[in-house]
């Protein structure tokens, strides 16, 4: 039977570990962009008022994007040294700990400036921990998926991701639909967060129960004497930091669109366009649809196509539609900010559909959870952190377009970025990067 066409023995549950704990660690990460957008400014800076305690509660949600990158490294290097289970297991139990304790803080108003700054550990704890989750758990399932069909199971990671935003968007809209507004503000936000708990405990009991990657066992058969995994990162960059940082410019677009489309418009909507609360979570719930949608097209035509050519229509797309978007949500009629959405983050879905099996596919075994891990937080500070922190003073200074040409800066980089880079989807995973076949310099090549 060839590799190809071969199921791997427990492929399912390698499946649903790295389907159900990354819906997990992002239903985490996501309650408080959620939260952060709709109730922090009110509980945690209630003496800065409502435009100074937006842009302070934002500041703390990006805390978690400058924590990524450390995050990538730190678990990258312990999936390298000691292995891919290891590190899901470990950034599981800092994620879900770091989420129960904010879902029990106290507020502002009880202890002062105690809860922002605590609010911010935690904040960063989670960032450390979802730093490590996305690498870990895309290469995890990657590793562990036949060639020819890696963009596919890919999958399993790329939509859990969004589950979790499902998931988050749906207990916040169901919590906010049970109850009245000053319940929600006074313990109701506190329920998804507290919930966590739960989740966490059975997403542990998924990722216990399966082996390590037969890639990475081979790697450490190969090489026991252990040299190819005590300095992955100096390694990484001695070999491969051309690729690092293309692969870090190619995830901009989806990234930003995503954070803009996921966080920042939920604060837009309702505290610039006036749409109340929950009209807002009804129109993301209804445009992750169209994120699904993107990721399982974008995954199932990258194994067809190649990846290269589905990052570049989806970075090329949205240039284009970064100028299309923000007329349609500055409308404010409901249907057409839906619309909007949706199509951002089918764009997006199309774009991390590819990317969550080209990244790993661009590293080699020795340290591809470092590189994979590094690249891509290294791109979530410059387009998941920065954007939602600088879109109140560029929409006060230039309006919304201003943040349309932001947008496709950003997608510009990433389809630059892409160009640059080599075709991954007829590579071994054993053997094309641990052999060196081509120097680091020879230009990219099409499908």
């Amino acid at each position: 039977m060839s590799q190809a066409s071969e199921q791997p023995k427990g492929m399912g549950r390698v499946v649903a570990a790295s389907f159900m704990g990354t819906t997990i660690e992002y239903y985490d990460f996501f309650i408080y962009g959620t939260a952060a957008a709709l109730v922090f400014p009110q509980i945690f800076f209630p003496a800065l008022g409502p435009a100074a305690g937006t842009a302070a509660s934002f500041a703390t949600f990006g805390v978690a994007f400058l924590a990524r990158p450390l995050g990538g490294l730190v678990f990258g290097q312990m999936g390298d040294r000691i292995g891919r289970k290891t590190t899901l297991v470990t950034t599981m139990l800092v994620m879900g700990i770091a989420t129960v304790l904010i879902g029990l803080l106290p507020s502002g108003d009880t202890i002062g400036l105690f809860a922002p700054i605590a609010l911010i550990v935690l904040r960063f704890l989670q960032g450390l921990a979802v730093g490590g989750e996305w690498s870990s758990a895309a290469l995890f399932v990657v590793e562990h998926a036949p060639q020819g069909k890696r963009g596919w199971y890919s999958l399993a990671q790329t939509l859990g991701t969004t589950f979790g935003l499902l998931l988050a968007t749906l207990t916040f809209l169901i919590t906010g639909l049970t109850m009245s507004d000053a319940s929600f503000l006074s313990w109701g936000w506190r329920v998804p967060f507290v919930l966590s708990a739960l989740l966490v405990a059975v997403g542990l009991w998924v990722r216990l129960g399966v082996t390590d990657t037969p890639v990475f066992k081979d790697a450490m058969a190969k090489a026991r004497d252990a040299k190819a995994t005590k300095a992955p990162v100096r390694e990484l960059f001695a070999k491969q930091g051309r690729e690092v940082f293309l692969a870090s410019g190619s995830v901009l677009m989806w990234l930003s669109f995503f954070y803009m489309g996921a966080v920042y418009l939920t604060n837009y909507g309702t505290a610039v366009l006036g749409l109340s609360k929950n009209s807002m979570l009804t129109i993301q719930f209804i445009a992750i649809a169209g994120c699904i949608a993107g990721q399982v097209i974008g995954a199932r035509l990258s194994d067809k196509i190649g990846r290269r050519r589905i990052l570049m229509l989806g970075n090329g797309s949205a240039v284009v539609w970064a100028f299309v978007l923000f007329p349609l949500v500055d409308s404010a009629v409901v249907w057409l900010v839906g619309v909007a959405l949706t199509v951002t983050l089918f764009v997006v879905g199309l774009s991390n559909g590819s990317t969550t099996v080209f990244l790993p596919e661009t590293f080699r075994t020795s340290y591809r959870s470092t590189g994979t891990g590094v690249s891509f937080n290294i791109g979530s500070v410059v387009a998941g952190a920065i954007p939602p922190i600088i879109a109140a003073p560029i929409l006060a200074s230039h309006g919304s377009i201003g943040l349309s040409i932001m947008l496709a800066v950003l997608a510009a980089v990433a389809l630059v970025s892409v160009i640059f880079m080599r075709e991954t989807s007829k590579n071994s995973l054993y053997e094309a990067h641990d052999e060196a076949k081509a120097p680091a310099a020879t230009p990219p090549v099409t499908n």
